[in-house]
């Protein structure tokens, strides 16, 4: 998600830009096994980067997403919890500039959204591919050779091509490529989220609103929401772990997820668990978040690492920071190029399960 945009943002500058996707496909890790939430950040940190690359990139996704033909359900979200707490996040909101409404035991937010990440993801790098850009798949990045006009990028058959700057926006990997460089100061761990899929029986109600529960430091908890295509997900669970190759999805967590949702949202007693998928978040140890800046060991390279599960909310506004970063390396940008009118494209498979079955 977060190198699709700045894909189109740099083909939009008229940068000659070639994407080297690891997979056979882009979006089928992080970016297409998360939950679709379009956040406003009215809960982020105020004046944080994080934040800062939410709001940016709020304000830009009406049109771009609009252009791209990309579907957003705006339902807008709602946290259910005790006044003194929906009190304090309508006062971090307020620090944020994003519209919300309090009562006494809910907080309305009208701005948050869902949409479906993989088609958000691949509309990006079809609109960047309109205006120059290639795609390469199964180009998995191992060896980096940093020279002062040119960085060189290798795999384990040889060189895959050299550029004049490299954007590192391999997620789980992210710190794998930094190291290739000569980069070690930080490390990406996955944090798993397990999610449920669930399908209304004929006579449920739709669920209209996301739900949100009270948000902690390390995840926003287990969120209940309307996926674009009608069905309700539920999710997700945050378990840190090691293997960056683990999608699998417990029993037990599954069952957990259930129980959850129909307690959050007692309605969903008419929706059935039909499918289940996990997504792997890459965190950043020791607290390391949103490293986003030219590395010290490789300044043609750009480190865009530890976007955590805000990355598809940020992303539009992570690629237009990565531009400026990008400048600075004395790239030759043209004038700004305006974002490509794309017609809809629609998929066979919901985009829940399509990771899913590939990891699988």
């Amino acid at each position: 998600m977060v190198g699709a945009g700045v894909a189109l943002a740099l083909a939009r500058c008229g940068v000659d830009v070639m994407v080297l996707e690891a997979e056979a496909e882009p979006g089928l890790a992080a970016s297409g096994t998360n939950s679709g939430i379009l956040h406003t950040g009215f809960d982020s940190t105020p004046g944080a980067l994080e934040t800062r690359l939410i709001l940016r990139s709020a304000q830009l996704r009406g049109e771009v997403l609009d252009r791209l033909a990309v579907p957003v359900v705006a339902c807008g979200a709602e946290v259910r919890a005790p006044r003194e707490k929906t009190r304090a996040l309508a006062a971090r909101a307020r620090s944020n500039g994003v519209e919300v409404q309090a009562h006494e035991d809910r907080l309305v937010v009208p701005g948050e959204a869902v949409t479906d990440p993989v088609r958000m993801t691949l509309a990006l790098l079809r609109a960047a591919a309109e205006l120059g850009a290639r795609i390469k798949c199964k180009a998995r990045v191992s060896r980096l050779d940093c020279r002062s006009d040119e960085v060189l990028l290798a795999g384990d058959e040889g060189e895959i091509g050299r550029c004049r700057a490299a954007v590192n926006c391999a997620g789980l990997f992210a710190d794998e490529i930094a190291r290739a460089a000569g980069d070690e100061r930080f490390r990406i761990y996955p944090r798993k989220g397990e999610f449920v899929v669930l399908t209304p029986s004929h006579d449920a109600p739709p669920l209209r609103r996301i739900i949100l529960p009270v948000p902690t430091p390390r995840t926003k908890g287990v969120l209940v929401f309307p996926a674009v295509d009608g069905s309700v997900i539920a999710g997700p669970t945050a378990v840190d772990q090691e293997d960056k190759r683990d999608w699998s999805v417990s029993a037990d967590a599954a069952d957990r997820l259930v129980v959850a949702a129909r307690r959050i949202e007692p309605a969903l007693e008419g929706y059935e668990p039909a499918f289940r998928y996990a997504g792997l978040r890459p965190a950043g140890a020791d607290g390391v978040n949103y490293l986003i800046e030219r590395s010290p060991s490789c300044p043609r390279l750009v480190n865009v690492a530890a976007i955590r599960s805000t990355g598809l909310s940020a992303s539009l506004g992570i690629a237009e920071y990565v531009v400026g970063l990008v400048e600075e390396t004395g790239l030759a940008f043209g004038p700004e190029r305006p974002v490509p009118q794309l017609e809809p494209a629609e998929s066979a498979t919901p985009w829940w399960r399509r990771s899913a079955e590939y990891w699988t």
